[in-house]
Formats: C-alpha cells, structure tokens, sequence
C-alpha cells in the first residue's frame, strides 16, 4: 500500500491523501486550501493523478478544508463514491453549493478588474450547479459500521467530536495474504465540547496519520471561557459597539449559546443582559443548518439528547434572529444600537462576514471576536496576529475595533487533548505521520511524540509518498519531478506573497516617518536599497 500526502502537509488547510492498493485507488478527504496566495494556487493545479482512475473518496467531516475540491474532481472526471457519515453528507449538501456561489461572485469581481485592465476573464474553480451535481456521488455510513468496499478493504467511521458528523477513519487493507491498518484522525475535536460527544478511542493500529493545529500549547483559559464570553459582550456593548463573531452559521456558534444556557445560574445576570441583546445569524446557510443539527441527534452527546427529551431546543434561545436576504444583512449595518452578528466565514476570508468587519473594524467601542483556528495567510489570521490595517473590497481599512480570541471554544483538541487520544492505544502505531499543522507547531508536536510514546514519526512534505505494510515502512517513494517543480514554482509564489507584504509594510513606516525629522542620510540609505531593489526585480521580469 502506498499513501502519498497531497495537502494539509506541512500547512494546516487542504486534506488530500491518495492512498493506492494492489488494485484500488482512493482519498481521505479532498480539501480546499485557505489563506496565502500559493494555497490558492493549488486548488487551481490540476490533480497529480487521473481522477476518472479513483474508485472512492473517505470524507472525515463537511468543512471545506477536507471537502471544498469535491466539485472540482467531480469536473475533472472522478465518478466514483463519496463515503461518510450521514450529517457529514447533509452539511455537505449546503455547504459545497454554497461555496460555489461565493466562488462565482468573487470570480464575477475579479472578472471586472480584470476587464478594465486589459485581461481576459477567468473561470471560478467550480460553480454552485457543479457542487449541486457532484451530490449524487455521496453515500452516508453510520458511526461504528464496518463497511466492506471490496474483498480486501473494509473501512470504520467513529465519531471525531469536532462538528456533527466528523469522523475519524479506520482502514484495513489486505495485501499478500498480510493486512495492514491505517488511521485517519481527520480533526479531533476537544474534550467535553457541548452538544457533541468526544472524541472516539481507537485502540490499535499500524500506522496513524494524526492532526496538529494546535500540537504545541494549551487552550488558554478554557475553565473560564464562558465568563470571558460574558465579559467581553457586556463591555463592548457598555461602549455602543457591536461584536462581531466570524463562525460558520451552526457549530462553535450553536456549542457556545448551549454552553451559556447551561451556565445560566452561574452567570445570571450577566447572562440576563446579553438575552437583551439582538443576536443576528446572518448566514443564509444558518436555517438549513440548524435543521440538519436538530435531523442528527445520534451525534449529540447524553446531556445534549436529555435537554431534547425533556422538550428544550438547545439550538434556539430569545433575541435569536436569522438574516437570510443580502438586503437583511446589509441592514445589519444600519442599526444604531449594539447587536451580536454570527456570520461565515470564520476565517473571514468569503462571505457576509467581510462587510460586517468593513462596518465596525474601524470602530474602537466594537469587538471582532475570534473563537475557532485562524490559518495562516487569511484575513482572520492577519486581525489576530496584530494587523493595523487590512484591505477589504479594495479599501484599505484602519483596525481600531477590539480584537479577542477565545480559543477554548475551538473544535480543535489541544496538545494535551492529542496526547491523551495518542495515549489510548492499546497497540501503539509503528509509525505516527503528523499533518494539518503549521510546520514549527508539528516540529515541536513530534518531538513531544516521541519523548512520550517512543513512537518513531514523520513529518510529510506535500506530495511525498510512502510504501507501507503492517510490518514496517518499506521507504519514501521519490516524489515525481513534475510534481516537484510544481511545488517549487508555488514557492516562489509564497516568496512573492511575503515581498508585497513586507513592501506594503515599509510603506507605512515611510508614511508614518514622514511626520517625522528623520536624518537625511537615513533617507538617503533606504532611498538607495530600494533602487537596488528595483534593479533586481527589473531584471526577474525579463
């Protein structure tokens, strides 16, 4: 068996693992990358092996960064199945057609730029019609079936605990009379995370391919989340702001108002306040959703199905108001009084939630509160780590809203939480492959790893291959030289990234020195790099 990393490698977004048997071909997920430039580029490459050639794809759970290029390899000849659970297969249902459409109407901006400077338009990666079409291919399996995809692989979905329906994945393959397990982790989600249930424990395996997001450091303040919560609503409305949550319609949004009800004697009366408080969901997604939430209490944990029992929605609560309309958001941002707006997308990269921050980054009395993964590259990253100012519609937008994250809301364990689930095995894998991580959190991860498990790991470049058997690694397979030369070009598309930002950056404090008496030869010398500079970017262009 052969398992060659296409994303979520060294970089957090786009989980594609092709893995190849004696006879059969198929993906563990099949995601879209998120964040810099060269991520986007990538979802453009066309597929580095013939997609019509596939048998069936795994889906570990519906976000887009495992999902998001189902369509595309759907256009690109792939017709076999898409397995997973069944909440995954109906989240899928809205939100790949949706990310079609953002996909049209950002290409239809792009296309209007482009024609005023001269250049012929571009085509979106795939429409709202294709994502409808590529539906039909899904097939749903239920938590802990053994599925047999042929004499020889059978397949196990358990529950992840990371939204509803994710999964982690066991595969038995048998080759030569010898079977090998692998297991997927795809995103694991924290420990007592409400509504859903933790993270199943898989007992043994021969190899484990396993998430790092947040390998290297603790959620921070995860006891008192809901007070820091409460605290930051109530001061930012004191000050008539507005907070602004970027979140997926259903999901962190949904756990952390279940998670507030829970907690309502504790917190009363600060609770009592934010009760007053419109709270907007303005995700046209957000109904169906909701609806999906309510169809699969299989994925809920006890305490979550007793609430239902007992006649409680732990998805609906007072002030609650859904915006389905463009004319109803953007009514949003006429309001005079202080209101909470839930809207996607969480890394604030697409969506409604761009013209939410264009209306209040600019405010100091409003909040933009973060509570999920930020991936390096997007425009959620860029608020939390500390931007001053940021470009939005192509304006360039002052940031003097208040910036928080909460992360002990995030879906994602913790390095506590991925040692504990590491440390259940009974049989601990032979090899342990680290993915979906930022490359210094997976390097400080694995050595953690190994000085606890005395498990050998390994760190995949993206479109590095392995042979594997359940006695050992056979060895890296050499990635092919088209595949690396592609890599190679997206670097220099990185590198380019980083010089703009950085020339962007120098502008600014050549702005800001301007107010200033700087020495004239300081000018002079900077002044004279940066001719130098030119020269050498002069000369790359010819």
């Amino acid at each position: 068996m052969k398992i060659t990393f296409l994303g979520a490698a060294k970089t957090v977004t786009g989980s594609c693992y092709l893995i190849e048997t004696q006879n059969r071909k198929f993906l563990v997920d099949c995601g879209m990358y998120q964040g810099h430039a060269k991520e986007d580029a990538l979802n453009e490459e066309p597929f580095p092996f013939d997609p019509a050639g596939l048998d069936f794809i795994l889906l570990t759970h519906a976000h887009i960064d495992h999902s998001g290029r189902i369509p595309k390899i759907y256009l690109d000849g792939f017709k076999g199945e898409i397995i997973a659970t069944k909440a995954t297969v109906e989240l899928c249902g809205i939100m790949l057609p949706d990310c079609g459409h953002i996909q049209e109407m950002e290409t239809e901006w792009t296309n209007r730029k482009r024609l005023r400077a001269g250049k012929s338009p571009v085509n979106p990666l795939y429409t709202f019609q294709d994502a409808v079409d590529c539906l039909k291919l899904f097939r749903s399996v239920r938590y802990g079936e053994i599925v047999r995809l042929n004499e020889n692989i059978r397949v196990k979905f358990n529950d992840a605990g990371h939204i509803l329906g994710s999964a982690i994945i066991e595969v038995w393959v048998r080759e030569n009379n010898e079977e090998t397990k692998i297991v997927f982790s795809g995103d694991l989600g924290n420990k007592d995370i409400p509504i859903l249930r933790d993270p199943s424990i898989i007992e043994s395996t021969d190899y484990l391919v396993v998430e790092s997001t947040y390998g290297n450091r603790l959620h921070k303040m995860n006891e008192n989340k809901v007070e820091r919560f409460l605290n930051i609503i109530n001061e930012t409305v004191d000050k008539g702001g507005n907070v602004i949550i970027p979140s997926f319609a259903v999901g962190r949004t949904q756990e952390i108002i279940y998670d507030l009800h829970k907690r309502e004697k504790m917190y009363s009366e600060k609770l009592k306040n934010i009760m007053n408080i419109p709270v907007f969901v303005d995700s046209p997604l957000a109904i169906s959703a909701t609806e999906i939430f309510r169809n699969n209490l299989d994925c809920y944990d006890e305490e979550a199905r007793a609430y239902i029992e007992n006649g409680d929605n732990p998805l609906d609560f007072p002030g609650l108001q859904f915006t389905k309309t463009p004319d109803e958001s953007k009514a949003l941002n006429e309001r005079k009084d202080s209101v909470i707006i839930i809207s996607a997308s969480g890394m604030c990269e697409a969506g409604r939630i761009k013209h939410h921050l264009k209306h209040n980054l600019w405010r100091e009395e409003s909040t933009i509160l973060f509570v999920g993964y930020q991936a390096p590259g997007t425009l959620g990253r860029n608020l939390v780590d500390g931007a001053k100012k940021v470009r939005l519609f192509g304006e360039e937008i002052t940031v003097n809203a208040r910036i928080e994250m909460i992360d002990g809301f995030s879906g994602h364990a913790d390095k506590q939480g991925l040692m504990e689930w590491i440390g259940k095995f009974k049989k601990k894998p032979q090899k342990i492959f680290i993915v979906h991580g930022e490359e210094e959190v997976m390097e400080e991860f694995s050595g953690l790893v190994n000085e606890q498990f005395h498990v050998e790991t390994i760190i995949p470049s993206r479109g590095e291959s392995y042979q594997i058997k359940a006695g050992s690694i056979v060895g890296q397979i050499e990635a092919p030289a088209d595949v690396v030369q592609k890599y190679k070009r997206l670097a220099l598309v990185e590198l380019m990234e980083t010089l703009k930002e950085e020339l962007e950056e120098l502008s600014e404090q050549i702005k800001a020195d301007l107010k200033q008496e700087k020495e004239d030869a300081e000018i002079d010398t900077l002044g004279a790099k940066l001719k130098g500079l030119e020269k050498q970017m002069v000369e790359i262009l010819k």
